[in-house]
């Protein structure tokens, strides 16, 4: 079939116009939201929440019902900056913590250092969370502007509001348990400065000043490629919506603040349709991890932390009109180590051959070109232990030996290892693989050591002073 012949039938069965190779690089932008639920907006099926904004962009776009995350915050960012599984780049139980000696090694490639050596303009404004120390910070790893918290807006003294909610008593320091950790003060930075502390009227301000810097950042912009990663600390505890949202929603602060961050969108989407880069700018919106308590996951099973759907799948939405078929949903797997591939490919730049990188391109399946599936197996870690395997609609919860089709049973109530031994034995097998990569238990062959720093410091003390050279 000619070629203008097989176009002009994808275009007629899809309504889109497929990308080509000689058209220009588009820009992108990134929406990272901290711990929502996969139906914490309307486009999920949120009946508490108002997001007309995602509602618009769902309308506009297509959702990714099937976006896998990691359980957890600083894994998931990993993945998404590296396009791997986090325990191959990322080998840490949980997450990381201020001062931590730890972090993403600048030794990785991300995506940021990809789209910069590209001509991209880059800048990353919110929550980093890959290590705080000079050498981990975005500016770092091919961001040429920071401006936010390098890690969870939780992660500081209870004295400054880090442990009590809009409205609630700061709690008693006196109070909290001596095990628990003692974090220093939050740092708000520029760059590699400290511009300012974050307590709990700061903690309000965040979105706004987070969207007036991507704003910003957008129009500044124009007339280069750019991409924005806009990684919020909200919804995340503690829960600290704007003024102008307090008291709006019918969610309580929760919802407040699931409306601000939808208003945000708004905010973002509008620039780009006033600046006319509408036909230029893919934009995904998605979350880090599955949704807490205060949040609702429906109708998947579990949350935050764990590896069941509720805790990994997440809400997802890719923009681009004109580009990708408007109104549609995938349910094909996909997920955060995607996007460095898929990104690669559209800017016409190419992911490391010199290691491994283990996501898939999803751009042929976005756009309804392909058929098949990216991954004949997905694996799903928690820190250093892998917990989980899918191939299809299988998936098999290696501790309790719990097999569910995902088809019938998304929500994994009915466990049907019984009568499918063959499947189990199937993944079981997978499950071998893995063991000799990135390792069942523990650090296996593939993965790669993360960055480390012998002598860590806090870049504000206990006692306020800022360290030096971020003065």
């Amino acid at each position: 079939m000619p070629l203008l012949l097989r176009c002009c039938l994808f275009v007629f069965l899809t309504g889109v116009l497929p990308v080509r190779s000689a058209e220009p690089a588009p820009n992108f932008v990134v929406i990272n939201i901290d711990d929502m639920g996969y139906a914490d907006i309307e486009p999920f099926g949120s009946k508490l929440n108002r997001t007309p904004n995602l509602i618009r962009m769902a309308q506009e776009g297509t959702k990714l019902t099937c976006f896998y995350a990691a359980p957890v915050c600083s894994p998931s960012r990993a993945a998404l900056m590296t396009g791997c599984y986090p325990k191959r780049v990322l080998p840490i139980k949980t997450v990381l913590f201020p001062a931590d000696g730890i972090g993403l090694n600048p030794q990785e490639k991300t995506i940021a250092e990809l789209l910069h050596d590209q001509g991209y303009a880059t800048a990353c404004i919110g929550k980093w969370h890959l290590g705080d120390q000079p050498e981990f910070l975005p500016t770092k790893q091919g961001f040429d502007t920071y401006y936010g918290i390098p890690y969870s807006n939780d992660m500081g003294p209870v004295a400054d509001g880090a442990r009590s909610n809009l409205g609630e008593p700061l709690k008693d320091p006196a109070k909290i348990p001596a095990n628990a950790p003692k974090h220093p003060p939050l740092p708000l930075l520029r760059n590699e400065k400290v511009v300012g502390r974050v307590r709990a009227q700061e903690q309000t301000e965040l979105v706004a000043h987070y969207t007036e810097e991507a704003v910003k950042f957008i129009r500044e912009n124009k007339a280069k490629k750019f991409f924005l990663y806009l990684p919020h600390n909200a919804v995340h505890f503690p829960i600290y919506p704007g003024k102008a949202f307090q008291g709006k929603s019918h969610n309580g602060n929760y919802g407040d603040w699931v409306e601000e961050v939808d208003w945000s969108v708004g905010q973002v989407l509008d620039t780009l349709r006033e600046l006319g880069l509408s036909s230029k700018t893919l934009v995904l919106f998605t979350s880090d991890n599955g949704g807490t308590q205060r949040a609702v996951n429906t109708p998947l099973r579990g949350g935050k932390t764990t590896t069941f759907e509720g805790g990994m799948r997440v809400p997802t939405i890719v923009w681009w009109p004109g580009k990708i078929p408007a109104g549609a949903s995938v349910d094909a797997i996909t997920s955060m180590m995607d996007v460095l591939p898929t990104f690669a490919k559209l800017a016409g730049s190419k992911v490391p051959t010199d290691r491994k990188i283990d996501g898939k391109d999803f751009w042929p399946i976005l756009t309804g070109q392909q058929k098949e599936p990216n991954y004949d197996t997905f694996y799903f870690y928690y820190g250093l232990q892998l917990q989980a395997v899918r191939q299809g609609d299988w998936k098999l919860h290696l501790a309790k030996g719990e097999l569910y089709n995902l088809a019938s049973d998304i929500g994994e109530k009915q466990n049907v290892a019984a009568d499918h031994a063959d499947i189990v034995a199937q993944l079981q097998s997978a499950v071998e693989k893995a063991d000799s990569d990135l390792g069942r238990e523990g650090v296996g062959p593939g993965v790669r050591p993360p960055g480390k720093n012998e002598n860590p410091q806090p870049i504000i003390a206990p006692a306020g002073k800022v360290r030096d050279g971020f003065e």
